[in-house]
């Protein structure tokens, strides 16, 4: 198509002027070039001194780009400085997905499927989450092999926008010790990620958080600040040269209250049974010592665990769930509550001397000493050492259940106890009148009373909470909070006074003392241990074995270290099964080597 027609020069017949007319054709596309000219240099004009920084800023994202450096892991110590969470050396791959060629991206990502022995599914799930177009590093895999690790260079031509470097990724040089409290790091995944998006953390997908125990409660202290490289690179995404640098900001080193060396004795002395032992300082809540059973070596989510690994560790009975905080229900050890509110409610006077007998009848149901025979005639202290029920049910018959409860949640039943590993732990039960008609629609009845004096019914209490029951005894009457980081505060920032009389105190230390020295809990009556104090207890749990209980603290004049142990469906009694536990962990504190009374410097900052 013509865009101008040209017409031929001729004379007019009726001899008008001509001259110049064969011109015009010319001068008309001189004149329209300018105008489309000035038109473009107009827009050039535009791109160039109105829009130049914007257009340049795109150029430059094209151009270069950012290659992040993950920030190497502060490291976790015990209270004298030992090592309970680290890091090793190690290498990991990822992918530059903008770096990655069209024609070339089914190739490179079987290549790494039979190299990384890992599903091509997987790998384009991976890359296809992030955008073909992204500029990030995508991580494929971590934890390489040095097998993997050759094989990559080898096939590093083949492989275009694949990176292969070294990185710390985290060891626990203890195995499964205290797995339940140190917990794990692994890859943040899509929910965890959306979570983060609105906090003032720098996280990405594929980052390493905690997401367990205290790697997950102290994740802000822990992880540090990533840093990372400004590269040019062509348009294969092949780096030209380094502009720039920003070293990663290693996180912080934390020491935890935990004692490696009582923390050892404690899992030997759990072995494979099912259950739970707590180790903590009675003057402030320090956890020395947090055992649970069964349990997982953390190492193996440093890298990328298979489906035979995953398999095989749900066998063996939920190995993640820390039953040191999880809740049952407290048997004979709850005496202690009752004692506290009979002797405060004002019912009793705390010299109380009341008969026992083989059972009590209550609305034509026999509620049955756990001897079948009765103790005679017994006072609080008394009712302790021998572990009488019909005692405690006579007390919970005159004064019902309403100081029982109120005495609970004051000694923390039914709230979690402020311990850091919060997400993890369960608050109990404290069942009361607008709980059973809500789950039930029943009013509550006598009987419900009088199974709540001794530690059974609906309640449910935690090993954690059962210790800070225990705490309350040793220190006094203050309630403490259970806490992990160590970080020197004094002891009076973590206790709250119960407000309770001096003679209630009394009773119940000295009933706690006969208990050892001549009642249920005989097995630490050993010269090993200084003058302890405790208490058992056997909860029903049908149609399984019965739950074991026991709990004590020593010295009995000056309080150091209180311990709870405790069994799952265990079977026999808190006195038999529960108490040798006890008795293993006390001996090693007494007698393994001399307590640092100082607290020791915090350990400097490693590069991981």
């Amino acid at each position: 198509m013509a865009f101008f027609h040209y017409p031929s020069a001729k004379v007019d017949k009726k001899g008008g002027r001509t001259v110049g007319r064969q011109y015009q054709s010319v001068i008309m596309m001189l004149l329209l070039s300018l105008v489309m000219l000035g038109g473009i240099g107009s827009r050039l004009f535009y791109l160039q001194l109105v829009e130049g920084d914007r257009n340049r800023e795109l150029a430059e994202e094209n151009r270069i780009l950012l290659l992040p450096r993950r920030p190497a892991r502060g490291t976790i110590f015990d209270r004298n400085g030992k090592i309970l969470a680290g890091s090793r050396l190690s290498h990991s791959v990822s992918i530059w997905p903008i770096a990655l060629p069209v024609d070339q991206r089914d190739q490179v990502v079987q290549r790494l499927s039979k190299l990384l022995e890992i599903p091509a599914d997987e790998i384009q799930q991976r890359i296809a989450s992030a955008g073909y177009e992204s500029t990030q590093s995508i991580p494929i895999a971590r934890g390489l092999s040095p097998a993997q690790t050759t094989a990559l260079a080898e096939y590093a031509s083949e492989l275009p926008g694949v990176r292969v470097e070294a990185e710390a990724i985290r060891n626990y040089p203890n195995g499964d010790l205290a797995a339940h409290v140190i917990g794990y790091t692994g890859e943040i995944d899509e929910e965890e990620y959306d979570a983060f998006i609105d906090s003032a953390e720098d996280y990405r997908l594929g980052d390493i958080i905690g997401k367990m125990g205290s790697e997950k409660s102290f994740e802000s202290l822990l992880r540090g600040v990533w840093g990372g490289q400004q590269v040019e690179v062509d348009s294969a995404g092949n780096v030209l040269s380094i502009m720039g640098e920003k070293p990663p900001e290693s996180g912080q080193n934390i020491r935890l209250t935990l004692d490696l060396e009582l923390q050892k004795v404690a899992e030997k002395a759990l072995g494979e049974k099912i259950g739970a032992i707590v180790a903590m300082d009675p003057n402030d809540g320090a956890i020395l010592a947090m055992v649970s059973r069964p349990t997982f070596d953390p190492n193996i989510f440093s890298t990328r665990i298979t489906q035979a690994q995953w398999e095989q560790l749900n066998s063996r009975g939920n190995p993640f769930l820390n039953r040191s905080l999880q809740a049952y229900p407290p048997a004979s050890t709850f005496k202690i509550i009752t004692t506290t509110a009979g002797i405060e409610s004002g019912t009793f006077p705390a010299n109380t001397v009341l008969p026992t007998f083989p059972n009590i009848n209550a609305g034509g149901i026999l509620f049955w000493d756990w001897n079948n025979a009765g103790f005679g005639p017994l006072g609080f202290a008394g009712a302790l050492q021998w572990s009488s029920d019909t005692f405690f049910y006579q007390v919970g018959m005159r004064m019902g259940h309403e100081p029982i409860i109120h005495w609970m949640r004051k000694y923390g039943f039914g709230a979690k106890t402020g311990i850091e590993l919060a997400t993890e732990e369960s608050s109990g039960l404290v069942p009361d009148d607008a709980w059973k008609q809500e789950m039930f629609e029943e009013e509550w009845y006598l009987g419900d009373t009088i199974n709540m004096t001794i530690g059974q019914g609906y309640m449910q209490v935690t090993p954690l909470q059962t210790a800070v029951m225990f705490a309350v005894a040793a220190n006094g009457g203050d309630r403490v909070k259970p806490h992990l980081l160590l970080d020197g505060a004094e002891s009076k920032q973590w206790k709250t006074s119960l407000g309770m009389r001096p003679e209630t105190v009394k009773v119940i230390q000295d009933g706690l003392r006969l208990v050892v020295t001549s009642g249920t809990g005989t097995r630490l009556n050993v010269p090993t241990i200084p003058t302890p104090a405790g208490k058992s207890g056997t909860a029903e749990a049908p149609p399984y074995e019965n739950h074991t209980w026991f709990g004590a603290y020593a010295p009995f004049e000056k309080p150091e270290v209180l311990v709870v142990a405790f069994g799952e469906h265990s079977g026999g009694g808190g006195g038999s099964f529960a108490a040798p536990m006890v008795k293993q962990v006390m001996e090693a504190y007494f007698n393994g080597p001399p307590k640092k009374k100082e607290t020791p410097p915090t350990p400097k900052q490693s590069a991981g």
